[in-house]
């Protein structure tokens, strides 16, 4: 039956049921006056069934719907539960839940039809419909603000009910995950609309104030609760049973009906009909519980149902509020207070004439709406998102109740942006909107062409273009006058620098390596305030000078002739001389021809050499690669001469070097037997420059001269995670943290997820280990070493065919024993790196009973079973269990022998990211963060 046809004689028996039959007459007689009045008609009600998938008409004539047009996300399910407040053994009831962590889970409510003024209340149930016993936690948001925090271990099940200021026509309702607090959980969402002018004493004229229902009591009220349709407004009344009053005074009834409400809440006359009232002169105290330290707003309701007009003084936690407040007979009044940080709230009536009476309370915490991002801002953010075509889950605010992705706000206005690392192209005019920027992040974003579209940007103070193909600095320098940091390195600039940028009086730092300026820099940038950065231009300086890299000397020395030795054999001058100067002759024309092959050889090796750098030059700018080609002599001067060994492999040697600007570098030289051919080592080089990734070490260039194969990578003083697990031979190991080693496990997977889907074409490391996994000096993780690289050129191609390469320990069985190498071997690769990370001991060893050689075959039965008396001792048993476990079930998934069975990398680094986040939560919950 629809609601609007509720008749007077069905709301009259539904007020007579609650009432009592001797008051039936008046019931009738007072709702058939609110069905004149129109109030019958529930005009913009909104009751969802959560999880539903029928509508029905309720025992309250209220009409539901399934939930499914107003949310997309979530899984529904029918539960029956034992349901103690029925008369029926069980009930049944749907619920919608949320068990993928990576979803935001939104209702968008419509709120056309409503008042200015709307009560939201929803109703969340857990009844174990998983089987699991193990209530859920969660928060819930409406709009900007956070509501509540839902705890279904402490009440199944879980209402809130917020009255809020309606500004739009619709409102987001969103569920949000709490680390370790399991999957949220909902049952119904009802929409009502409130009186116009209503509880406007405690949200004042502002709209970025709401009320969160702590109570609402009938007074004098002990049967049930009431509400709809004695309420048109189907606010919820519950008696008052539970409190002390109950005890010590009476619940009175009305006795006729003449009582009409006079507040601004339009409370039913079914609430003002009763009331408690002591039986003699004396106090009355109302003692209400309060979950949170918050401020509160209370509303008394008073109605004159007795012959008498009582007069009391009223007290909120011993304060006298109001002295000597009176009732009048057959009218209706309301007293409204609003009290800052209360966690307890006692209100008491005390007698100054006749017996104290009230006939209505309600409680509110006051929450405050945090103000919305300005309307330019977000449409500016939307038309990024559009324009980037991503879906990055920017929905409703950027900023509240919690900031998006890749943002951050203070307040309402989005101060920083970070879109590094995803392809932009071009800069979007819609930047040159987001006015209250102060960090813009665009490093490695594929941006071509001119830089523009950032004149506007008044406020923004650090700007990151570095690692694009950036080729012209464009105008509206002199506007962005609070920049203070410029990084334009590895782009491909050329020209000039502008003058403009001298004008940023405020500038700190400008990065202009590695591109391809040359010129005298404008003078008014060289200042003791500024740092200029200018290496690896062609030339560049504050100073006029001429670059001229001819009469630079040659990378190796020039050959010296032989010298020939002739010995003069004075005694016998007649027999001698002509085979003496025959063979001298002969001696001389040998050494004119040796010397002329050696000459021709080495002629023929330095044109085939030059021409292969030249090659590798011309390849470069056309790649738009940002490494540099060093000469042999710049790398002999930067490693001192080969000085110092930082490391050796199957390749050769790796030397620690040290640029002309004073960056550190790894400089690995390979040896005759690990060298490539030509073409080979420019693909490499040309893979090598391509890849770019804040989780890859990063190649700086190479040097193909002298019969070498040289290639620069940045140095990482950190040392590698084998080195800090287990130590070398000069250096002992370090007793990582559970947190560090997580770090550690997602920054590498950032970097191969990059391998296998960010870069063109896509990259198979095949190496992957400990080793190859390096650390800066704040402890960030890089993955090295791509010398066995693969590239996937078909965007269709499942696999290659390939001479198995790897490291013993690592290896996929599967791709060992088919020879078909995909990504799935490298997750292999990162799975026992994973297992390394939880039980600190190598994959192979030869220590201990045989049947624990292999760290997979090994690790892979205690994790299964979740024993994790396996965990590296030297963590101290200091780790949150979940994160321990979210770990070990994805390191043990990677090292399925199925290919098929192993998730991806993408999966991989998700469930990490996760798992490195609870433990985050646990180290900060605990008050040991490090």
């Amino acid at each position: 039956m629809p609601l609007s046809s509720v008749s007077c004689t069905q709301t009259g028996r539904a007020l007579d049921s609650i009432m009592g039959t001797g008051h039936f007459q008046f019931s009738l007689v007072v709702l058939c006056g609110f069905c004149a009045v129109g109030l019958c008609d529930p005009e913009g009600f909104l009751s969802l069934a959560c999880g539903g998938t029928r509508s029905y008409v309720d025992s309250l004539n209220i009409s539901w719907i399934p939930d499914g047009e107003y949310i997309t996300t979530g899984q529904t399910i029918s539960v029956s539960y034992v349901d103690s407040s029925s008369t029926s053994p069980t009930s049944n009831t749907s619920l919608r839940f949320f068990p993928d962590s990576s979803k935001r889970n939104c209702y968008q409510l419509p709120l056309k039809n409503t008042s200015s003024l709307a009560l939201i209340r929803t109703r969340f149930m857990y009844k174990n419909y998983d089987g699991k016993q193990e209530p859920p936690v969660f928060s819930v948001s409406l709009g900007t603000a956070i509501a509540s925090t839902v705890n279904l271990s402490s009440n199944d099940p879980w209402m809130e009910e917020l009255v809020w200021p309606l500004s739009k026509d619709s409102i987001s309702f969103c569920l949000h995950r709490i680390p370790n607090g399991g999957s949220p959980v909902i049952s119904t969402i009802e929409v009502r609309p409130l009186p116009e002018g209503a509880y406007r004493s405690g949200l004042g004229d502002s709209p970025n104030k709401s009320l969160r229902k702590a109570y609402r009591i009938d007074c004098g009220q002990t049967n049930d609760s009431l509400r709809y349709p004695l309420d048109p407004y189907d606010r919820i009344w519950d008696p008052d049973k539970s409190f002390s009053p109950f005890h010590v005074s009476t619940a009175f009834k009305i006795q006729s009906n003449s009582i009409l409400s006079g507040t601004a809440e339009d409370l039913p006359a079914a609430v003002l009909a009763t009331a408690r009232v002591l039986a003699r002169k004396d106090t009355l105290t109302y003692s209400f519980l309060l979950d949170t330290l918050a401020d509160y707003y209370i509303a008394l309701y008073f109605a004159g149902i007795l012959p008498i007009s009582p007069s009391f003084d009223i007290l909120i936690n011993g304060d006298i509020v109001w002295s000597n407040y009176t009732v009048e007979v057959s009218g209706a009044s309301a007293l409204y207070f609003t009290r800052k940080g209360l966690d307890s709230l006692n209100v008491t009536l005390r007698s100054t004439s006749f017996s104290p009476q009230v006939n209505a309370i309600e409680v509110y915490e006051v929450l405050d709406i945090p103000a919305e991002a300005s309307s330019t801002t977000v449409s500016a953010l939307q038309v990024i998102q559009q324009f980037i075509g991503l879906d990055l889950g920017w929905e409703d605010d950027p900023c509240s109740p919690f900031t998006w992705d890749h943002i951050t706000c203070h307040g309402s206005r989005v101060t920083s942006l970070d879109l590094s690392n995803i392809i932009l192209r071009s800069i979007n005019p819609a930047f040159g909107d987001l006015l209250d920027l102060k960090t813009l992040d665009l490093h490695n974003t594929s941006l071509a062409g001119e830089i523009q579209n950032l004149g506007s940007l008044q406020n923004l103070e650090r700007l990151n273009l570095s690692f694009n193909g950036l080729a012209s600095f464009g105008a509206d320098w002199e506007t962005l006058v609070s920049l203070r940091v410029l990084d334009l390195q590895h782009n491909s600039l050329k020209g000039k620098v502008p003058d403009s940028l001298g004008e940023l009086k405020d500038l700190r730092l400008l990065n202009l390596e590695n591109n391809m300026l040359e010129g005298t820099l404008p003078q008014s940038l060289n200042r003791d305030s500024l740092n200029v950065r200018t290496s690896g231009n062609l030339c560049l300086s504050f100073s006029a000078i001429t670059c001229d890299d001819s009469n630079e000397a040659a990378s190796s020395p020039a050959m010296q002739a032989p010298q020939v030795t002739i010995v003069d054999k004075r005694k016998h001058p007649r027999n001698t001389r002509l085979p003496i100067i025959l063979g001298v002759v002969g001696g001389v024309l040998l050494a004119l021809l040796v010397i002329s092959l050696v000459a021709f050889i080495y002629k023929r090796t330095e044109r085939t050499e030059s021409a292969l750098t030249a090659r590798a030059a011309m390849d470069m700018k056309n790649w738009n690669a940002a490494a540099k080609i060093f000469s042999y002599k710049e790398i002999k001067s930067a490693t001192n001469n080969f000085k110092e060994v930082i490391g050796r492999g199957s390749f050769g040697a790796v030397y620690l070097g040290k640029l002309p600007d004073g960056k550190s570098v790894a400089v690995k030289v390979r040896f005759d037997k690990s060298q490539l051919g030509a073409d080979s080592f420019i693909n490499e080089v040309h893979l090598l420059s391509q890849v770019c990734h804040q989780n890859l070490v990063f190649f700086e260039g190479f040097c193909y001269e002298s019969q070498r194969q040289i290639l620069v990578y940045e140095y990482l003083p950190g040392g590698s995670l084998a080195d800090h697990l287990y130590g070398t031979s000069s250096k002992k190991s370090v007793s990582l943290s559970w947190v560090r080693r997580l770090k550690i496990a997602v920054d590498a997977a950032k970097g191969l997820d990059y391998l296998h889907n960010g870069s063109e074409p896509r990259i198979i490391h095949r190496d992957i280990k400990c080793g190859n996994i390096l650390l800066d000096k704040d402890m960030n993780a890089k993955v090295c070493d791509f010398g066995l690289s693969k590239q996937i050129t078909r965007e269709d191609a499942t696999h290659v065919t390939t001479v198995v390469k790897g490291t013993a320990g690592y290896l996929d069985p599967e791709y060992y024993s088919t020879q078909q190498l995909t990504e799935k071997s490298d997750v292999y690769s990162f799975g026992v790196v994973l297992l390394e990370l939880i039980c600190g001991r190598e994959p192979l060893s030869h220590t201990g009973t045989p049947d624990s050689f292999n760290l997979v075959l090994w690790a892979k039965p205690y994790l299964q079973a979740g024993a994790f008396e396996i965990v590296d001792e030297r963590l101290n048993g200091c780790f949150d269990v979940e994160s321990m476990k979210r770990t070990a079930i994805v390191a043990v998934r990677s090292v399925e022998r199925d290919a098929s069975q192993r998730p991806t990398m993408a999966e991989v680094l998700s469930e990490l990211k996760e798992a490195y986040s609870i433990q985050l939560s646990y180290l900060a919950s605990s008050g040991h963060m490090n």
